[in-house]
């Protein structure tokens, strides 16, 4: 039974001058938190993190990560807080610990085997800010597998399928050859257990003729390097797998019979140039076979793994694969990424600024995909960048979103209420805005109100399919009801214009042919149409005046609008905000500041009581409301030469928040001639680095517009560009 002395001795053996205080006090602590605990297997609990603590020694890795092993499971089976553990042992091992327990609690929140092994995989990935977290999972998971016999055979299976699927490539990605190599054979055991017997019996009967085979071309190739003059460190051979004997057996469709390379032998090295000189005494004095040569030095795989891969053909036709490389890449292959964070005499523990350190982490940071379609769910395609994001419900779940995806993405993946429904969000316990961008590891909770309903202005930054199709569906609804009720409203004013009941024309079977010979299958449909304006409401009613009667009724409105139409006409010529127009009973003319039109935009004039007439871009969110009054409507176009004269145009940048990015932004406008009337920046960013910056600039039509958006879109950091609806009055 393992004790504390022995993971203590395993330290103090590689890192005389570790902190064995803190082991130790981590120690008495685990013992304390577990002391009436015990595992399946009948053994006291605290052998468990015992075994955890000496895994992670035999890897060589800081005292802090070997702390973190023996207190990995006291916050999620003891209830201890991560606080306490930082004010005892300090934030490394106290954000290792919680690392490693946030993992934990994903797997059993998870249901579908599939999300869960995507889901899970990413998510520890995306995670690894502190690769540590990870080598305590892997370490914590290879003991658990070591002791799965005292488990039912149900929990067995499940553990084993989920290992295989999530924690064995996990490994490999992390170049952890020895972790994955055990975790894999461990799993097959349990998994498929009479195939792990049946091919276990089969290597057996051939153990002895293949290590017999071994020695003797262990011998030889040894021979031949001495006589070439190769120097090396030693020779090295190996019967396969079971594991990899299975995937190449259910790949190939084949026996054992027909597997004629179970051997492998390993060449060690003094340095690189070494490799190619006994690649090339192994060629020159064993046939190699076609296209099986793999330069993994000079193309080293994602993971940090190099060496040189040739298969050859020895005597009497036995097939066997040859590995060369150094002693430095053997290490590197065999540990992975754990042997960059072993403690280094003299250098301690902080492995920071070791050069090979910073390119695992750079892989870790990067897109490197290099797995084999052929065996999927052994080697699994990780994706070591963080396309997607992925973040924690209050009760532990873990959603899965695309990179910029904000509370409301968040909320309608949970359900369709809840973002419906959705009235704030609180993230790591904060208050944040609706457009926040949610990051890796955040912990969200979403603040619903019954009978709340979507805003359309979430079109705008919401980025699920889902929550935008969500969205869009209620926006239609919402707008099929308003557009019912806008188009009542018009039937019934155009209808009293025209001196009729609605009443006795709704009740007409003029109408209801009407209806059927137009496609409509009830009065609602007739009257979303007319609110959508599809449909006037004067070509239903005319059906039920006379033509004389209909041309008095026009020719009493028709000479007044025309004067109001020519003279809005003017006044947009003339292109200022507000202007008097004499002649016409001093009608004033104005660009409406809800939407702030400028030349170029398609436009519509609006006849208002007492303030003349207003002037909306048709994209304007009020022309719906105004269409119930579609009477005072008038068509309006600009007219004549584009002028000088200037419009007020509102523009909000979202922008990584860097240094002399308002400056850069300021210029990039000056550059094109442009006046600046004011430039303010929000004083809340969305995210970690991102700030909005509000400029209001001089504009003199669309395609000027476009031209400013253009030039702030081209400076470095800028995300977004969007035009403001309204022109603020600062004070």
């Amino acid at each position: 039974m393992i004790r504390f002395e022995d993971v203590e001795r395993k330290v103090e053996r590689y890192h005389p001058d570790a902190d064995i205080e803190l082991l130790r006090r981590a120690y008495i602590f685990s013992a304390m938190k577990h002391k009436d605990q015990v595992r399946a297997s009948g053994e006291p609990y605290l052998i468990h993190p015992l075994s955890v603590a000496e895994i992670l020694a035999d890897m060589k890795l800081d005292v802090e990560t070997v702390s973190s092993g023996l207190l990995h499971d006291v916050i999620e089976d003891t209830l201890v807080a991560p606080e306490e553990i930082s004010e005892m042992f300090g934030a490394d091992v106290a954000h290792i610990v919680d690392g490693v327990t946030k993992i934990s609690n994903l797997g059993k929140k998870m249901s579908k085997a599939e999300v869960q092994a995507e889901n899970l995989r990413k998510m520890v990935l995306a995670m690894v800010d502190d690769i540590r977290v990870v080598l305590v999972k892997l370490a914590d998971r290879l003991h658990n597998m070591r002791t799965l016999e005292y488990l039912n055979p149900e929990k067995r299976r499940r553990i084993a399928q989920e290992t295989l699927d999530v924690y064995a490539p996990i490994a490999h990605r992390l170049g952890m050859s020895k972790v994955r190599s055990e975790l894999e054979e461990l799993a097959f055991q349990y998994l498929d257990p009479d195939a792990f017997k049946r091919l276990k019996e089969e290597v057996e009967k051939r153990r002895i003729s293949e290590e017999a085979f071994l020695e003797e071309v262990k011998t030889r190739i040894a021979e031949k390097l001495t006589e070439e003059g190769v120097p090396f460190v030693r020779i090295e051979g190996r019967i396969k797998r079971l594991y990899s004997i299975y995937l190449k057996l259910k790949r190939q469709k084949s026996h054992l019979d027909q597997v004629y390379d179970l051997a492998a032998v390993r060449i060690i090295t003094r340095d690189e140039k070494d490799c190619y000189y006994a690649l090339g005494v192994m060629h020159k004095h064993w046939k190699p076979f076609n296209h099986r040569i793999k330069d993994f030095i000079a193309t080293p795989r994602d993971n940090g793994y190099q060496s040189i891969h040739t298969s050859v053909i020895g005597e009497e036709g036995h097939h066997f694969e040859v590995q060369i490389r150094t002693e430095e890449m053997h290490h590197i292959a065999e540990e992975g990424i754990a042997a960059h964070w072993k403690y280094k005499e003299g250098k301690g523990s902080d492995t920071s600024e070791d050069e090979t350190m910073k390119w695992l982490r750079r892989m870790v940071e990067s897109q490197q995909d290099v797995s084999n379609a052929e065996e999927f769910v052994e080697t699994f395609k990780l994706d070591l960048y963080p396309s997607d994001v992925y973040a924690f419900t209050p009760k532990g779940n873990v959603i899965r979103l695309p990179r910029s995806a904000t509370p409301i993405d968040f909320a309608y993946e949970i359900h369709t209420e809840i973002g419906d429904q959705c009235t704030g969000a609180k993230v790591n316990n904060r208050i944040v805005p609706l457009r926040y961008m949610i990051q890796n590891g955040d912990v969200v909770e979403i603040m619903t109100t019954p009978g709340h309903k979507p805003s359309r202005d979430w079109l705008n930054f919401v980025v699920t399919a889902k929550a935008r199709n969500k969205i869009r569906h209620w926006v239609a609804e919402r707008q099929r009801a308003e557009s019912i009720d806008l188009g009542r409203k018009v039937f019934d004013k155009e209808a009293a214009r025209m001196r009729l009941k609605p009443k006795h024309v709704l009740d007409d079977q003029i109408l209801s042919k009407f209806l059927v010979d137009n496609g409509y299958s009830k009065l609602d449909d007739m009257f979303a149409a007319i609110g959508y304006g599809k449909l006037t409401a004067r070509t239903v009613l005319s059906r039920f005046i006379s033509e004389e009667q209909m041309n008095e009724i026009d020719h009493a409105k028709s000479s007044r609008l025309q004067e109001v139409t020519k003279a809005v006409k003017r006044a947009l010529k003339l292109g200022d905000d507000r202007i008097t127009i004499k002649g016409v009973d001093n009608v004033l003319v104005y660009r409406a500041p809800c939407c702030n039109p400028i030349r170029g935009e398609e436009i519509i004039g609006y006849i208002t009581r007492g303030k003349g007439v207003g002037v909306h871009a048709t994209r304007c969110k009020n022309v719906g409301n105004l269409l119930i009054n579609k009477e005072r409507m008038i068509d309006v176009a600009w007219e004549g030469q584009p002028s000088d004269q200037p419009y007020a145009v509102r523009l909000s940048v979202l922008t990584e928040d860097r240094q002399g990015q308002l400056a850069a932004l300021t210029n990039a406008i000056a550059n094109i001639k442009t006046n600046i009337r004011d430039a303010r920046t929000d004083d809340n960013t969305y995210t970690d680095g991102v700030r909005r910056i509000d400029l209001t600039v001089d504009i003199t039509d669309v395609r000027h517009l476009d031209k400013v958006s253009s030039a702030l879109k081209g400076v470095d950091g800028v995300l977004e560009v969007e035009r403001q609806a309204a022109v603020p009055q600062y004070t």
